[in-house]
């Protein structure tokens, strides 16, 4: 399914409430190309379309350390699910929210980094753990869901790519894939709920 027919779709089932925000949740493991997919389907959509990441609400690493997890940071216990739970129903309920947006260069989440607007009714939300099927994210309410497939050999690569140009090198990127990304990857495939859209995006 290209970025244009999951668009179609998205508009005839946003078609059945006009006056109210559609919530698609795009999910799939680290690698899996989730903003990347998010942008395109975006600009499919046009007007009155936006992409909300999930990762503003990642914890600051202080707090990770303090907690003994900066090791496992982007696994589901290292997120604010609560407060991602709670923007959710915001996103439900009013016309102008403000949402968080993680900045991977500095590795820090920024409180209050762009605004949904009320002309943004079509919501493409995207994370590793929109679907998983533990307390609280099972909470997680949307209007269409959609998982994003790709083999693990190919998350692998994508993997190390990013992390040789986040400066890690090959030793200290292979050592945090094999410890902390391919858990979280397997975490994400095994342990997410069933969408009702399938996709691979290569």
């Amino acid at each position: 399914m290209t970025p244009d027919d999951l668009a179609a779709l998205i508009r005839r089932r946003a078609a059945d409430d006009p006056g109210a925000r559609f919530i698609t949740a795009l999910a799939g493991p680290p690698g899996a190309g989730k903003s990347t997919l998010a942008a395109a389907l975006v600009a499919a959509l046009g007007e009155g379309a936006r992409a909300v990441p999930m990762d503003g609400f990642h914890y600051d690493d202080r707090v990770l350390e303090a907690r003994g997890l900066r090791s496992r940071k982007g696994a589901p216990e290292t997120f604010d699910a609560a407060g991602f739970l709670h923007l959710l129903s915001r996103l439900r309920d009013e016309d102008e929210v403000a949402i968080p947006l993680f900045d991977r260069d500095l590795e820090i989440s920024r409180a209050g980094a762009d605004v949904v607007l009320p002309e943004d009714r079509l919501l493409v939300v995207e994370g590793n753990w929109l679907l998983l099927d533990e307390e609280p994210w099972r909470a997680a309410v949307y209007d269409m869901t959609v998982f994003i497939d790709v083999p693990e050999a190919e998350l692998d690569r994508r993997l190390m790519a990013r992390w040789a140009h986040h400066g890690k090198t090959a030793e200290a990127a292979r050592a945090w894939i094999d410890g902390n990304d391919l858990p979280n990857i397997r975490r994400a495939v095994r342990g997410s709920r069933p969408a009702e859209v399938v996709i691979r995006w290569s």
